[in-house]
């Protein structure tokens, strides 16, 4: 009954906020006019186009999609004919499929949690199987679909202790929407156990590992990985600084200023996380006194350049080859750090800020293998990522030996997605 209570006015607060929820997508499309396109998709209502009957898979943004690259190829191999639906919640995460994947997947904005939008949007999906992945968490979207009989997946689960709090408190919310699930598979023991605690069945709650192990370069990688190297050329010292957020730039250009006296030729790599932030961390660059050049501009880049700053999407992934130390923004705030693993599987060295919390298992495995080197919270954060990102740059045997570690720690961990393939093949078989 408290369950029931609680979905229910759950399922209310939605009816209330729907209208305030539209509004903040138009204010933020103010900074990024994406969010003001396609509205009606946040309403339920999916392309007409759509073919029913298939799987669909939800990533909320840019980031889960490039994780799950591997995996949804291997979903379009193994069921070619099995329509698959790709949602997203970001706009940026919306032109990454579109990059990718083209007219192989339908796709679309996954509607708000509100009951009139998610049953406009299943009615016509009227999806066989839905995958959703790691903390992506609909309470009425699920219990709705677990009625209607549809087979519901958790991927790569996630829980940090940051976030036990807050489900444990809404337990009688959440609850019901993990015991949907008939299949949850984690990333860590320690998710698995919580996911438990909070509701999901033991035995169909497993830890298999984490999907972002799996990764593979396509040929539109590499090709893109050539076309970058052809604008870079010859550079003797070069620090990428990826994904970076607010805060992140000013870090980074005042430890570029200090590396500069040592290593003069020194190239910082700078990518934002989001495109509405491109023009702002340009002007820092500039005020800063340093001669930037924007991927935008698609010129090369020439030995009086200080900054590259890549003002594009889709392109992190190829440009970390080129990189002789790596740092993931993100990772110096409380947005707990973006992922490292794709610079550890090009063997890139890797120095990272003290908030990794998004990726704490990841991130000590990779410190323990010595492929990593991490800031802590009682370092000076600007001297302290001077003094490692310069050692690394001036000892090329050192980087090396960091690659090597963190790229096996990558290999070591490989596996989940066929775990993963399993499992969707036993859903599809009931």
């Amino acid at each position: 009954m408290k369950a029931f209570i609680s979905l229910f006015l759950y399922r209310i607060l939605w009816f209330v906020l729907l209208p305030i929820a539209l509004l903040l997508l138009l204010l933020r499309s103010k900074t990024q006019a994406a969010y003001r396109k396609r509205l009606s998709e946040r309403l339920g209502f999916a392309p007409k186009s759509f073919k029913q009957r298939g799987i669909m898979l939800h990533a909320a943004s840019v980031g889960e999609i490039m994780a799950l690259r591997p995996f949804i190829d291997a979903l379009l191999s193994r069921y070619p004919e099995i329509p698959l639906t790709v949602t997203t919640f970001t706009p940026t995460g919306s032109e990454q499929v579109t990059s990718l994947y083209g007219d192989r997947v339908q796709h679309c904005y996954l509607p708000l949690d509100n009951i009139l939008t998610h049953t406009l949007f299943f009615a016509r999906l009227k999806p066989q199987l839905c995958l959703f992945m790691e903390t992506e968490i609909w309470p009425s979207m699920l219990v709705q679909l677990k009625r209607k009989g549809t087979k519901l997946m958790l991927i790569n689960g996630r829980l940090t202790e940051k976030s036990i709090g807050p489900y444990n408190k809404l337990s009688g919310i959440f609850s019901p929407a993990i015991a949907a699930f008939d299949v949850i598979e984690t990333q860590s023991q320690f998710a698995k156990e919580h996911f438990i605690a909070l509701g999901a069945n033991p035995d169909t709650t497993e830890c298999i590992g984490n999907l972002k192990y799996d990764l593979s370069v396509s040929e539109k990688v590499v090709s893109k990985t050539k076309e970058l190297g052809r604008l870079l050329g010859e550079r003797e010292h070069v620090w990428m600084v990826a994904s970076t957020h607010p805060g992140d730039e000013a870090i980074a250009l005042h430890v570029l200023q200090q590396l500069k006296q040592k290593l003069p030729s020194v190239l910082l790599v700078l990518v934002p996380r989001h495109p509405e932030r491109f023009s702002n961390v340009a002007n820092l660059c500039v005020q800063a006194g340093f001669a930037t050049v924007k991927r935008s501009e698609n010129t090369n880049v020439v030995a009086e350049h200080d900054v590259w700053l890549i003002d594009s999407l889709g392109e992190l992934m190829a440009l970390f080859p080129h990189a002789d130390v790596v740092t993931m923004g993100g990772s110096f705030s409380d947005i707990e750090g973006h992922n490292p693993l794709e610079p550890a599987y090009y063997q890139r060295a890797l120095v990272v800020g003290p908030r990794m919390k998004n990726f704490a298992e990841v991130s000590q495995q990779l410190l323990d293998a010595h492929g990593m080197e991490q800031l802590t919270a009682n370092d000076n954060i600007e001297q302290a990522l001077f003094e490692k990102v310069k050692a690394l740059l001036e000892n090329p045997e050192k980087r090396a030996a960091f690659g090597v570690n963190a790229r096996a720690v990558v290999d070591q961990n490989q596996g989940a997605t066929a775990k993963t393939l399993n499992s969707v093949d036993s859903l599809l078989s009931r």
